[in-house]
């Protein structure tokens, strides 16, 4: 039956519909155009070093400014292939995508799931999700939640207040922006409370979502928050 499906709907590259051995795969053009994150890179910020100069490095950013999360991990760079996955996950109902990027991130984000007691989303805004349709970071979420053996938590963190998009504001704009918009409502509290949280969406920026959720995770009584997200954006110095 496989074979058969397989001569009507030849399987193709996920980025760029070439063909390839695999469905819901990459060709290797695609492929060879993401930009992996691997060591040696900021135990904190996840962001990669040049020069492995020895384990349990931290990066000056993270020193000068420490995040409220504990650690975040990243797949890779958000440039290239990746942003082309995340845009077609994002924007263009490619919800088959979840599956392999969720994949990539579990893999990504080992040490983190290994430590982890509960997987949680990014929430989107009730009128965001109504117009998009669904939540890329909860798609991402059960994803990794299934191959860790983790609970997930979809509900666990709510976004109580609408707020405008973030593309194009600065990262002091970003963080105003987002202030009081995550919320652990009373009846997820003893979901959440004493556990180390993996917090999950699709691309890290300038890490203000991810400190303003982490920061209502930890309110609500989280122990602690990691996050691991698909791509992040790499500032080279």
């Amino acid at each position: 039956m496989a074979g058969a499906v397989g001569l009507v709907y030849p399987p193709s590259c996920v980025a760029c519909r070439a063909a390839t051995s695999e469905a819901q795969g990459l060709c290797a053009r695609c492929w060879a155009g993401l930009g992996l994150i691997e060591r040696p890179y900021c135990e904190r910020l996840g962001t990669p070093f040049e020069v492995d100069l020895g384990p349990g490095l931290v990066s000056p950013a993270a020193i000068a400014d420490p995040p409220v999360f504990a650690r975040a991990r990243a797949a890779c760079r958000f440039d290239g292939t990746a942003r082309e996955l995340v845009h077609r996950l994002k924007y263009g109902d490619r919800t088959e995508l979840a599956l392999m990027l969720g994949r990539m991130m579990a893999q990504a984000g080992r040490e983190l799931t290994a430590e982890a007691d509960l997987v949680v989303p990014v929430p989107l805004h009730r009128a965001r999700l109504w117009t998009r349709r669904f939540n890329q970071a909860a798609a991402l979420a059960a994803i990794i939640a299934r191959r860790s053996e983790l609970p997930h938590a979809p509900l666990a963190l709510a976004r109580v207040r609408r707020t405008r998009q973030q593309v194009g504001l600065t990262r002091a704009q970003r963080a105003e922006n987002l202030q009081g918009a995550f919320r652990v409502l009373p009846a997820m509290r003893p979901v959440v409370e004493g556990r180390r949280i993996l917090l999950v969406d699709d691309v890290l920026t300038t890490g203000s979502t991810a400190n303003a959720a982490s920061r209502a995770l930890l309110r609500g009584g989280a122990s602690a928050v990691d996050v691991l997200t698909f791509a992040r954006v790499v500032t080279e110095a």
